[in-house]
């Protein structure tokens, strides 16, 4: 695990290349398998590959989706505030699974936040999605991932790069 780890990194420049369906089962099967809280399971994901849709995911937000549109394939990860009082915890879980199994099959990805961001006037990102992917009134969308195969090969954070400072032992000192 601490190898993958330390090949990941975000990728925003994806190939124009499809992600393969027995790729995409492994993917969806990593998400079914992302552990949650008291197991209440309140995620629902939906896989998009149709690149118009992908295109409309890149405008969610004012900065930061751009990428969606080079992007073969993203995962919509959406939740039900009424099941769960920690959605966005197993939310957020499901994503790092999901971009972990990415990358242990050849594939990088790169997570865009939409929680708590605008699309535009009234309407927040995670609403915008909502409506884009057509998920029932109440359901958020927190983040959304965007999978596929690096256009170029970015080498993961070095060792010496990583903050040591931010490990404490017992207490914070």
């Amino acid at each position: 695990m601490l190898d993958l780890l330390r090949q990941r990194r975000s990728v925003r420049k994806f190939k124009p290349q499809a992600v393969e369906v027995e790729k995409i089962a492994q993917l969806s099967e990593a998400l079914l398998r992302a552990p949650t809280s008291r197991n209440q399971q309140p995620c629902e994901f939906i896989l998009v590959d149709d690149p118009e849709k992908l295109a409309q995911l890149s405008t969610a937000k004012a900065h930061g989706a751009s990428f969606f549109t080079s992007a073969p394939l993203a995962v919509v990860v959406a939740a039900n505030p009424t099941v769960s009082d920690v959605w966005i915890e197993d939310s957020s879980i499901a994503a790092i699974i999901v971009q972990l199994a990415a990358e242990q099959l050849g594939l990088k990805s790169c997570w865009a936040q939409l929680r708590l961001r605008a699309h535009n006037g009234d309407l927040s990102a995670s609403e915008f999605v909502r409506q884009l992917v057509g998920l029932p009134d109440g359901m958020e969308v927190p983040m959304v991932i965007a999978i596929g195969y690096a256009e170029e090969d970015i080498a993961g954070h070095l060792r010496t790069s990583l903050l040591d400072a931010k490990i404490h032992h017992n207490r914070f000192s």
